[in-house]
């Protein structure tokens, strides 16, 4: 089982966290995995390893967002291997009642490769329709698995938490010193991140 231990550290002046408006940083070991979130979501650490992000408390929750970090073998050249097939797997293996399949989108933001897809499918357990959309990263070697379940009906504000978190993943960076923030160099990249409203509702 993974221990997990809650800190509370008081940030430096000058510290270079932003957010997008309404949002929390979620920063996984010490940077490997950094994405914004909604700020009155509920972390919560799996006893797996993996983290948890809730709309509410469990089990008063009607989605979760799932985010498990992989670390691969550093001493191979993975460009080799898209990420596409490798999600197209996951779409074939999913042994859930499945209604329908979407097409794998890709995007590459420097070094770090993204693809995600997502299935409607029927709750056993609810008898009612909901999604799910599942993501794989890369970034040398760091391969995240993001996974999200929603509801069909709470599809358009989930949608909206889903483009933030592809807007704003980032992967591979050095945070050596949490009360200071991430590196100046990704400070840069994400000055303004802090102001606007975040990307629209992603069509179905």
């Amino acid at each position: 089982m993974a221990e997990w231990q809650k800190k509370t550290l008081p940030l430096q002046d000058g510290h270079g966290w932003t957010a997008r408006e309404g949002c929390n940083v979620l920063v996984a070991d010490r940077g490997a995995v950094r994405f914004d979130y909604p700020e009155d979501w509920v972390v919560v650490p799996d006893e797996k390893g993996s983290l948890k992000l809730h709309d509410r408390q469990p089990p008063d929750d009607d989605c979760t967002l799932q985010m498990t970090v992989f670390y691969l073998n550093p001493e191979v050249d993975w460009s080799g291997l898209p990420l596409t097939p490798l999600v197209e797997k996951l779409l074939e293996d999913d042994s859930r009642f499945i209604l329908d399949r979407g097409e794998v989108v890709s995007l590459r933001r420097g070094r770090t490769e993204v693809s995600w897809a997502e299935v409607r499918f029927m709750d056993p357990n609810e008898a009612r329709p909901a999604f799910s959309r599942m993501c794989l990263a890369r970034c040398r070697d760091i391969q995240p698995l993001i996974t999200f379940d929603y509801w069909e009906n709470d599809a358009p504000r989930c949608r909206e938490v889903w483009d933030i978190v592809m807007a704003t993943l980032r992967l591979g960076e050095t945070i050596a010193d949490p009360s200071a923030g991430p590196p100046r160099r990704d400070r840069r990249r994400d000055a303004g991140k802090g102001k606007g409203r975040g990307p629209g509702r992603r069509s179905p």
